[in-house]
Parts: structure tokens; sequence; C-alpha cells
């Protein structure tokens, strides 16, 4: 006859392996009020490439509008013109760093929300 009790053991076993299959990526470990030492898995960051390219465009825009609305109108495209005369790095900053609507866009904005402060 086998044990009553297999059942719940092999859930048991289960689970103890999922839990090893997820600290085999990385813990976290802390220590319980008792003394004893708990290991969770560590949280992985998403892999989504399309989200770095995302924040990494928003961070480019946000910086763009940033000098913008600190350096004016006028002092920016000075700057940037003189940066399209440059070796070829200097080009692609400028091309790069040239004011379009969506920059000016949030540079008016911040100017508008820094000025009611």
């Amino acid at each position: 006859m086998a044990y009553a009790g297999a059942k719940s053991f092999e859930q048991r076993l289960t689970r103890i392996e999922v839990q090893r299959r997820k600290l085999e990526h990385g813990a976290v470990y802390s220590v319980n009020q008792d003394g004893l030492i708990i290991a969770r898995p560590r949280r992985h960051a998403s892999r989504n490439p399309l989200r770095l390219v995302f924040f990494s465009l928003l961070g480019v825009l946000l910086f763009k509008a940033l000098v913008f609305a600190s350096l004016g109108a006028v002092s920016y495209n000075a700057r940037v013109a003189t940066l399209k005369e440059g070796t070829i790095v200097e080009r692609v900053g400028a091309w790069a760093m040239t004011a379009d609507p969506a920059t000016i866009w949030v540079a008016r904005r911040s100017k508008l929300l820094l000025s009611s402060l």
C-alpha cells in the first residue's frame, strides 16, 4: 500500500524545485525576526528592447527641450548651426539636436510650468 501523504509530498517537492529554478537567476537574501535567512528570487528587469529605445528617445527629447528652454531659440539655433560646420561627429550631434516641433512644444510647456512656480 502506498504512503497516504505521497501526493502532498510530491506537491511539496514540485514547489521546492520551482523555487530552486527561480533562485538560479539570482537571489535577494533577508533575515527574519527569528534569525532565519530567506532567499527570494531577484526580480528581472524588462527585457523589451523597444522599451529601452522609447525611454532613450524620450530622454533625448527632454534634454533637448531643457537646453532649448534655458538658452532660448536664437542662441540654441546658433549653437546647432556652429555644430553643423564641424567634424562628422559634430554634424551628427547637430542633426540629433536640431529643434523639432516636439522639442519646441515641450520647451514652451516647461517654461510655462517653471514661470508659474
